[in-house]
């Protein structure tokens, strides 16, 4: 009796850890689960990122209400994330796709260094809202940068990806887009 009293906690250490390698190998990260599919992407208008021009025009702020008739690509990135530094060149792949109209958010940054990075990788976006303090970020339901949404037509969003938007995994988002495109 004794030695089974002293394996217990053995054996209930050894079942967690069995327990959580199996939780933790389960699925694919980036797909975390939003409560926001099927809903409206949220409705706050942020202000344009000051001084950023593209094809010498200035790109407006984010209005939700251009994502109405658009499939349009949100994506949240900052000057300070490295990763989005890794995704900067599918972006600007897929901002040659004019089925798409690509707006971004720009997060907790400074506004000359986020001018600053897109002259260095490219500016993909058509829109460029900015979220000094991290408020929208909320209501678009983000754990951290870089995220990626896709809306279809209706401004509801339908795809969420928690991550860069890589080589590896960019067939896959642009399924999901063209999933979208077809409906």
């Amino acid at each position: 009796m004794r030695r089974v009293l002293i394996a217990l906690p053995l054996i209930g250490f050894i079942a967690l850890a069995i327990l959580f390698f199996f939780r933790l190998g389960a699925g694919d990260p980036s797909q975390l689960p939003s409560v926001l599919i099927g809903k409206p992407a949220p409705a706050e208008a942020l202000p344009p990122l000051e001084g950023l021009v593209r094809d010498g025009v200035p790109v407006p702020g984010l209005d939700p209400a251009r994502f109405r008739g658009n499939i349009t690509v949100v994506n949240v990135w900052a000057s300070w994330c490295v990763p989005c530094r890794d995704e900067a060149a599918q972006l600007m792949k897929l901002s040659n796709d004019k089925r798409f109209h690509i707006a971004g958010i720009n997060y907790k940054d400074e506004t000359e260094n986020a001018r600053r990075f897109l002259g260095r990788f490219g500016n993909p976006y058509a829109a460029v809202g900015v979220d000094k303090a991290g408020r929208a970020a909320i209501d678009w339901g983000v754990y951290g940068v870089p995220e990626t949404f896709i809306l279809g037509r209706e401004g509801k969003i339908v795809f969420k990806l928690v991550g860069p938007v890589t080589e590896q995994n960019f067939p896959a988002f642009l399924r999901e887009l063209e999933k979208v495109a077809s409906d």
